[in-house]
């Protein structure tokens, strides 16, 4: 029967001749959305979907290939509804991503291995559940800590790729969906069951090599065997809550690398690509969420982000946009999912404005595809090409309309899907390096999560500082501590806890030459959360030429802290440190005339400490005179912005590369802006630049070019 069957595809294939033939070569720019999960949508649409995504411009499906719709019994597939997606697809010039889904397992896999089952903190047993984004049992799936469990899936993927590999419609693998391992929260967390303990022990062997050594660590020192080891069952800043959450970060990633691995094995030929949540900044204890461990082990990266969820204030796409490309590191991304339709009665939605993203139209779809290409995405899918009929996601993010019909979303979807794939030159050309990096330090929000319970003191600082750039349309890029070298300036929120190994590299960046600015008590936690005695830690009261003379942890009462900083009165938020100069010149005091900021030079480079957390206070206040301060820190490492506007409600960036020189600009207001942007470096010269978006009219003088954009919309503007 399956040679029969095979012989049948390839004949109707042969039949289409021509007809199939797009179906063969990469897009030039992907762009469709999730279509199949299973229960939705109905049959009886499939092909007539298939047909209209087509005409309209769409290249590109993604398919839950669900284990537990798939695997009905051991050993026993069902592949009917999938292979029909497949064919459809070949049919209408049309590449599919496979995203396996084993985190739906099968439901008598369940009492099979119920010691499988993934096992809270509190004695919380999961057990299967239908998922709410797909209608369909075996969620959350199975720990794949337990090797039974992970062997059973093995198999399961290798007849998935074995099945599939050699299909013409073929696009690529979609690996863990949104790399999200199940977290909870420091009250209830997962996973506690047996097989996970085990690989903690492991774990804990290789890192301290014997039994004593990891006692001493933990300040646990009645170990008798390693069976005594046990996670912690609370959290409150000690090396085993540390080691605890930086384990299942290991282990997540672990689980991807096999994943990884073996799709390479069993398939050389197509893409084996991934998305997450752009959650980097938050919820990399909870969820192990971290762009650049993710996108090391696939060919393209992606992300799931959506302003119904997130809002629409302009920076937060850009945001997300900006930290994927950052994990990226030069590899291609895509928006993986994009809101194409509204969001009904969620959580995250109520009581917002109805245009903060709750109910988006045509416009909305227009700017929000605008904005991830001028941030470098190469591909766009949605999370649902049409709505689903069922669950609490019923309705939800989908460009057409809940019977498949074309709605004024999905008419702009087409017009933007056709004009990104007719303009191949464009996605040669990547986004320019920032004018400035945010260092993103793990440890110092690991900390934060063990210490507060949450990470919000973290997100605040980090995205507070991106922020106060954004708003001077200044471009912070993420950086992690091994690329800092690429930046003259670099800005690290938040430091409060630092490895030694971390503070070796900053040291040696402004041994260097370069510039660092550094937020309040850096390093005051060294390794394993032990505070040091000499502030700042570790030689930094050298690097800064400044020595803490005060301290204060008072977060409840500092929302409202004022210091001046180089003639600028600025916010700050939670702690307050007050220095003595010990070679460093103080620029900044606090309200009793105390040491608040200091500058100092170190080696071939320069810093600048401040003893609060400006970033977290622009988050909260947004105040002008905390604005200028951080647009004014350019100047210490003497940087030239790459492009500047005389209107900072609009965006532009500037892309460069293969494909020529392109200034995006991306207008988020609700009314028509006439602005006049000014371009700087490498790739910014022009004297008959051209809108390739919508050929809008564009006056020159000299570096600096004029030009109109409606609401809601942008330019892209090929730099000739």
């Amino acid at each position: 029967m399956r040679l029969l069957r095979t012989l049948l595809i390839l004949g109707a294939v042969a039949q289409i001749g021509r007809a199939a033939a797009p179906s063969e070569a990469k897009p030039v720019f992907p762009y469709g959305a999730v279509y199949f999960r299973k229960s939705n949508p109905p049959e009886s649409d499939w092909a007539r979907d298939h047909a209209t995504a087509s005409r309209i411009g769409m290249n590109t499906f993604r398919h839950w290939f669900m284990w537990s719709a798939i695997e009905v019994g051991p050993g026993k597939y069902d592949w009917r509804d999938y292979d029909r997606m497949m064919d459809l697809a070949a049919q209408n010039g049309i590449k599919v991503v496979i995203a396996e889904l084993i985190t739906a397992a099968p439901e008598w896999l369940f009492h099979k291995y119920p010691q499988g089952r993934y096992l809270a903190s509190d004695g919380t047993v999961l057990n299967s559940s239908i998922g709410g984004s797909s209608a369909t049992g075996g969620f959350p799936g199975l720990c794949l800590d337990n090797p039974e469990v992970r062997a059973e899936a093995e198999k399961f993927l290798v007849a998935l790729v074995e099945r599939y590999r050699n299909h013409p419609a073929l696009l690529g693998y979609d690996l863990w969906n949104e790399n999200t391992y199940l977290g909870g929260n420091p009250r209830k967390m997962y996973c506690y069951c047996d097989a996970t303990k085990r690989k903690l022990r492991e774990w804990l062997r290789h890192r301290y090599g014997t039994l004593e050594q990891t006692a001493r660590v933990w300040n646990r020192y009645s170990y008798s065997t390693w069976d005594d080891v046990e996670p912690p069952y609370d959290f409150g800043g000690y090396p085993d809550s540390l080691d605890w959450l930086q384990f299942r970060i290991d282990d997540a990633f672990d689980l991807l690398h096999w994943r990884s691995e073996l799709f390479r094995k069993l398939d050389g030929k197509h893409l084996v690509t991934a998305h997450g949540v752009a959650g980097t900044l938050e919820s990399l204890p909870s969820n192990a969420h971290d762009e650049w461990r993710s996108a090391s082990e696939v060919d393209t990266w992606g992300f799931t982000f959506v302003a119904s969820r997130k809002g629409d204030e302009p920076w937060k796409q850009f945001q997300a946009v900006d930290l994927v490309r950052a994990g990226a590191h030069g590899k291609p991304f895509w928006h993986a999912e994009a809101e194409g339709g509204p969001l009904w009665m969620q959580p995250q939605v109520i009581h917002r404005p109805r245009d903060d993203g709750r109910i988006p139209d045509a416009n909305d779809v227009r700017l929000w595809n605008l904005v991830s290409c001028a941030g470098g995405a190469t591909g766009i899918l949605y999370p649902r090409w049409r709505p689903l009929l069922d669950g609490p996601l019923f309705g939800a993010f989908g460009p057409f309309a809940m019977d498949g019909s074309v709605t004024p979303r999905a008419e702009m979807a087409g017009k933007f899907a056709r004009w990104a794939n007719s303009h191949p030159d464009i996605w040669k050309s990547p986004a320019v390096k920032g004018d400035v990096g945010l260092v993103f330090i793990p440890e110092s929000e690991m900390f934060n999560y063990v210490q507060q319970g949450d990470t919000n003191f973290y997100a605040e600082s980090i995205r507070g500082a991106y922020q106060a750039f954004f708003d001077s349309n200044i471009q912070a890029d993420f950086v992690s501590l091994d690329d800092i070298s690429q930046y003259k300036l670099i800005y690290v929120p938040y430091p409060l806890m630092l490895k030694q190994e971390s503070v070796a590299k900053l040291r040696a960046y402004v041994a260097a030459g370069g510039t660092l600015v550094s937020e309040g008590l850096p390093a005051y936690f060294g390794d394993h959360g032990h505070a040091g005695t000499t502030q700042p830690n570790y030689g930094l009261d050298q690097v800064f030429g400044a020595r803490e003379q005060y301290v204060e942890f008072t977060p409840d009462l500092l929302d409202k802290l004022v210091v001046e900083v180089n003639s600028r009165s600025i916010y700050g938020r939670y702690f307050l440190q007050e220095f003595e100069a010990v070679g460093g010149h103080p620029v900044g005091h606090y309200q009793n005339g105390h040491i608040a900021a200091v500058e100092n030079r170190y080696g071939k480079g320069r810093t600048l400490l401040i003893g609060t957390f400006p970033g977290a206070g622009y988050y909260l206040h947004h105040a002008s005179e905390s604005k200028a301060f951080f647009a004014d820190l350019l100047k210490l490492a003497n940087v030239q912005q790459h492009v500047r506007v005389d209107n900072t409600e609009v965006q532009a960036r500037l892309h460069t590369g293969p494909g020529g020189n392109y200034l995006w600009i991306t207008n988020p207001t609700r009314n028509s802006k006439t602005i006049t942007a000014s371009t700087y470096g490498d790739g910014s010269e022009f004297h008959s630049p051209v809108d390739v978006w919508e050929e809008r009219s564009i006056s020159v003088n000299r570096r600096d070019l004029k030009v109109t954009v409606d609401a809601r919309d942008g330019a892209v503007i090929a730099l000739r």
